[in-house]
């Protein structure tokens, strides 16, 4: 083969990363693969650029409306919050632990079925989805608040968006349409 006929080709895999060109050595492999490019590309994507809105409840909100705002919005758990502070999440698991017994929905606060700061798993606008998606997969959960902190001592933060399973395969799928 000639040169020329080689240089569209050699063209696309410099821009591509794949091989670099430097005067006076040539083409060379960068060592790159399409592993490493997928990482690079999830850890080049912050989360605040894929968020959603997220559902959030007050800690005084009833078992049974927030059960209605679970099923309206159609999530699979609700952040719940305390004069604007996170203060929990509760999940269809917890709502359903809740409704085994005989509780009235309509009496009971969602603050008594909630998972409670400090033990809930979050992220931040600045995180990068593949922090999110390892977050999600090693706690085994379906969805992350992603939060502000309000005070300087990293105690209180305010809900900001979420970070779902859904989010994440949609956002594999625009990457996948668009490369």
């Amino acid at each position: 083969m000639t040169r020329s006929t080689l240089r569209p080709d050699l063209a696309i895999l410099t821009m591509s990363g794949i091989l670099d060109a430097r005067p006076k050595v040539g083409y060379f492999h960068t060592g790159k693969t399409d592993l490493s490019y997928i990482s690079e590309k999830l850890k080049s994507i912050k989360v605040s650029e894929v968020k959603t809105m997220p559902i959030i409840v007050n800690e005084s909100t009833s078992l049974y409306d927030s059960l209605v705002m679970l099923f309206l919005e159609d999530v699979g758990s609700i952040y719940v919050t305390n004069d604007g502070v996170l203060a929990g999440v509760a999940s269809r698991k917890d709502f359903l632990k809740s409704m085994m017994g005989d509780t009235d929905l309509h009496k009971v606060p969602i603050g008594m079925i909630m998972t409670r700061m400090p033990n809930l798993v979050f992220v931040e606008d600045d995180d990068s989805i593949l922090d999110a998606s390892i977050k999600l997969i090693e706690h085994e959960i379906d969805s992350l608040p992603v939060v502000e902190e309000i005070d300087s001592l990293g105690r209180e933060y305010k809900v900001t968006g979420r970070i779902t399973k859904t989010t994440i395969t949609r956002l594999f799928v625009e990457l996948g349409r668009n490369e």
